[in-house]
């Protein structure tokens, strides 16, 4: 299968931009949660003649399907991806204070747990760095609706690129299936956005591709500090009680 002109026409875009990134800065890392819109971008690393890092943020709650993806990438592409741990002790002194389960308590609890899993880990990945880039992309979210592709990032001091930021979903799609770019197979159980199991749920039909991410959260308040500047701009966080997790999502599609 092969690119269609408007489709080439990004994909080309997207390589010229991955190489500037590279040219400007080589310590560059890609963050990887394994979602479509990370592995179509290591599938991109891949191609560039200067080699970028890839990483990835094992928070000890990943699905087993995310977990596998890194043999998945390292055997089509041999890359090996950095997989970053949190610190043992602050997640047992952090559960033994609260529970097992207190993110759904409060957001203030989620983010806790947030910042040891996640966001720690992720210092600790960039630290030295220049520049990151993700997989970020406006459509996802009201969090992300103003995302730009290239911005400083004041949270860990570097430079941050989002490639994709102006990307929508069925490009994403389109591209991964015309290049058979693997992905995660949580997306054909419809996770159009994937995340700590218990933190993540399949998505209902109409809702947005980020809704099943902390779904017992307000909308605006839906991110994890990893990207907290997202959130200047879309409101105050808030709290609802948890909806049900739907006991059938075999109909519903990720595309």
């Amino acid at each position: 299968m092969t690119l269609s002109p408007p489709l080439a026409a990004r994909w080309e875009a997207l390589m010229a931009s991955l190489r500037r990134i590279a040219d400007l800065h080589p310590d560059a890392l890609l963050a990887s949660s394994m979602g479509v819109e990370d592995t179509l971008l290591i599938h991109a690393v891949a191609q560039l003649p200067r080699p970028l890092g890839v990483f990835m943020l094992d928070t000890g709650r990943l699905h087993a399907e995310t977990l596998a993806m890194v043999d998945v990438v390292r055997a089509r592409y041999g890359i090996e991806v950095r997989v970053m741990h949190p610190d043992p002790d602050a997640v047992r002194a952090h559960v033994a204070a609260h529970g097992e389960f207190a993110f759904y308590e409060s957001v203030e609890l989620r983010k806790a747990c947030c910042g040891i899993r996640k966001v720690e880990p992720l210092r600790r990945a960039l630290a030295g760095r220049t520049a990151w880039i993700t997989g970020q992309r406006r459509e996802q979210s009201v969090t992300r609706v103003e995302l730009p592709d290239a911005q400083w990032d004041d949270t860990f001091g570097l430079q941050k690129f989002n490639p994709l930021a102006l990307w929508s979903a069925d490009e994403v799609w389109d591209v991964v299936r015309a290049l058979d770019v693997p992905y995660n197979p949580l997306h054909d159980r419809g996770y159009p956005s994937i995340g700590c199991e218990p933190c993540t749920r399949a998505v209902r039909p109409g809702e947005d591709p980020r809704a099943g991410r902390w779904w017992w959260e307000q909308r605006d308040s839906r991110e994890c500090g990893l990207h907290a500047g997202n959130l200047r701009t879309s409101g105050q966080p808030g709290v609802r009680p948890r909806d049900p997790i739907p006991t059938d999502t075999t109909e519903t599609s990720t595309s």
